[in-house]
């Protein structure tokens, strides 16, 4: 198929043409590696690139490219998906994990329920923000509710693996099995690292940080809590003794970083 750019520039082609990536708005730039390589695959001068992770103000300069007329056309098309659509995964990303400040970790793995072909690009964003993008950064088993229903409840799931040495064992409950002070003692007292409580409900926090304090059980284990999370709800959560807080769609679903190339000098 004819590339009608290759009609549109064939008078001008000969020309050298510097352009710039701007920032339509604030936020945290991500996808950069991606842009270097298909602007080098493009052809085009690379003259400058902000670091994957750095912070951008509206107006600033996010990458400047040198080219032929169809080059920087193409790069139009190209770059800017590259970067808006990570970057604003980042933006939001970073303000959870600066909302939450240092005590609370903010987790993101919806990355996973996305399409195979935007899975690592998402997950890099992610982590690009400075959340993290699994529930531990050690090595560990993840027993969710479907597990606990094949194995049987959360005693007979943490007794099927704990001959795996070297693995953190984290158990999801949300009250499907029986009462969830209950599955939650049950996770403490065979031995779970870590308790996601993904109901969604606050209250179900609040009870089982309660029984487990009681028990004497709260200090053996980290609580993680998820289910329709938003970022404005960080504050509240701040007032309660979580450990991790699982934040998806509000990070998946950011929008993107408004981008824009402008042409800023011409050569003939």
């Amino acid at each position: 198929m004819n590339d009608l750019r290759d009609d549109i520039f064939k008078g001008v082609m000969h020309c050298s043409v510097t352009a710039v990536i701007l920032a339509e708005d604030a936020g945290v730039i991500a996808g950069t590696q991606d842009a270097v390589e298909n602007a080098r695959s493009l052809g085009l001068v690379l003259l400058g690139m902000l670091g994957e992770g750095k912070p951008v103000r509206k107006g600033e300069e996010v990458a400047r490219i040198s080219g032929n007329p169809k080059q920087i056309a193409m790069a139009e098309d190209l770059l800017i998906g590259l970067i808006a659509k990570p970057s604003g995964i980042a933006t939001a990303a970073r303000k959870c994990v600066d909302m939450a400040g240092e005590r609370i970790q903010i987790v993101c793995g919806a990355w996973k329920k996305m399409p195979s072909v935007l899975k690592e690009t998402i997950r890099k964003a992610v982590v690009t923000g400075g959340a993290c993008s699994r529930i531990s950064n050690d090595p560990f088993i993840y027993l969710d509710k479907n597990y606990v229903r094949m194995l049987g409840g959360i005693r007979n799931s943490l007794k099927a693996v704990e001959h795996l040495a070297g693995y953190k064992k984290v158990v999801q409950i949300n009250g499907s099995q029986t009462d969830i002070a209950m599955e939650a003692c049950d996770a403490a007292e065979f031995k779970a690292d870590i308790i996601f409580i993904d109901s969604g409900r606050t209250d179900d926090l609040i009870t089982v940080v309660n029984v487990l304090n009681r028990k004497g059980l709260r200090e053996k284990l980290r609580i993680a809590f998820g289910g329709n999370v938003k970022i404005e709800d960080i504050d509240w959560f701040k007032t309660t003794s979580v450990d991790i807080l699982e934040i998806g769609r509000p990070i998946i679903d950011a929008p993107l970083l408004d981008l824009k190339l402008e042409v800023v000098e011409i050569r003939k």
